[in-house]
């Protein structure tokens, strides 16, 4: 259905307002008697065997939504009804922004792809934070991905990312650092040694000040170089920080055949990633002996892709592009591999 009939009328939408109607239709869905249980038999694989545990968290199963889906904190609610076992809201900053301008999100049916500049356009961690509080069920494993303020500088970005753990810390499961959005300038320069170091080591001090620390996780840019990798896995390892990420958007377009000369800048999600981000998870297990926890995003358009990431090294996944292009039944067939596989 959503192939032939939901899909087709989505894309006749600008993708960013097409987005916003999902979310509207999904919600107005749900209030009818009846269809909470045809979304549990329609998306849902209710199995024991799919469990996983990390960190302290009983992870229902291993396929989570990724963060830039929900922003807000508005929909996680009615999302976790399509069948995942984690969701990730944010980016959020300490103050809200309105992000770039639009058009800001663009769909490449061609190569099964998206490319955003969205710029971290969020209602502030005070307005999530209100939304977090009034939730209506506990059960929901939530991260909280969290980012600076396009008006902070750099040698300031500590305090933002400070102000949204402390903000956060008792609404959500796991925090997410994210430092690679290619969308704020200078953002992505946080990913270098020395300022990595310090802006982890601060959340970590933070963190074990806590009665109960979170873990925290890295995301990390797929445009990085071995060198730096390298340089991420030894400060994951010193900082005692629960593990990584991979990956975000990139700014690579070499593997795509549309034409987005028109589109101009932004990062890159979709199928075009899948092997990229691959390869990077593959890297961070070997080079780390398999002590770093993964969580793989980037590609992931089947269930295929999916146990790709897996047996590369990643413990969990995340979807977002793939729900574009091929609907909420992915969430359901992947986990019926996953489990079919004996994973």
């Amino acid at each position: 259905m959503y192939r032939y009939v939901i899909k087709p009328i989505m894309f006749l939408f600008d993708p960013e307002r097409a987005h916003y109607l999902t979310i509207s239709m999904l919600k107005i869905a749900l209030l009818i008697p009846g269809v909470k249980w045809i979304f549990r038999y329609l998306f849902t694989v209710d199995n024991p065997k799919l469990n996983i545990n990390l960190w302290g968290l009983d992870f229902p199963n291993r396929i989570g939504l990724a963060a830039g889906f929900d922003k807000d904190g508005k929909c996680f609610e009615n999302m976790a009804h399509l069948g995942f076992g984690f969701i990730e809201i944010g980016t959020v900053t300490p103050k809200p922004q309105e992000g770039n301008l639009k058009p800001r999100l663009f769909r490449l049916p061609a190569d099964r792809a998206l490319i955003n500049r969205m710029g971290f356009n969020n209602d502030g961690v005070e307005a999530l934070v209100n939304r977090l509080k009034n939730r209506r069920t506990n059960h929901i494993i939530i991260g909280g991905n969290i980012g600076k303020n396009k008006s902070t500088d750099n040698e300031n970005a500590t305090a933002d990312y400070l102000f949204c753990f402390e903000s956060l810390y008792l609404y959500v499961d796991y925090f997410v650092i994210n430092v690679s959005s290619p969308n704020t300038p200078g953002l992505r320069e946080l990913q270098e040694k020395e300022p990595l170091s310090q802006l982890l080591s601060a959340l970590v001090k933070l963190n074990l000040s806590k009665p109960k620390a979170r873990p925290i996780l890295l995301k990390i840019s797929p445009d990085l170089t071995n060198t730096q990798l390298d340089d991420i896995i030894e400060i994951v390892h010193h900082t005692g920080i629960q593990g990584i990420i991979a990956t975000n958007t990139t700014l690579d377009r070499n593997n795509i055949i549309s034409d987005t000369d028109q589109i101009g800048a932004g990062g890159l999600s979709g199928f075009p990633l899948k092997n990229k981000s691959t390869e990077m998870i593959r890297y961070i297990h070997h080079k780390s002996g398999g002590q770093i926890t993964i969580i793989g995003v980037g590609g992931i358009n089947n269930p295929e892709d999916a146990m790709e990431k897996l047996q590369a090294g990643a413990s969990l996944i995340q979807v977002y592009s793939g729900l574009v292009f091929e609907g909420p039944g992915l969430v359901k067939k992947i986990n019926a591999k996953i489990l079919a596989s004996g994973m």
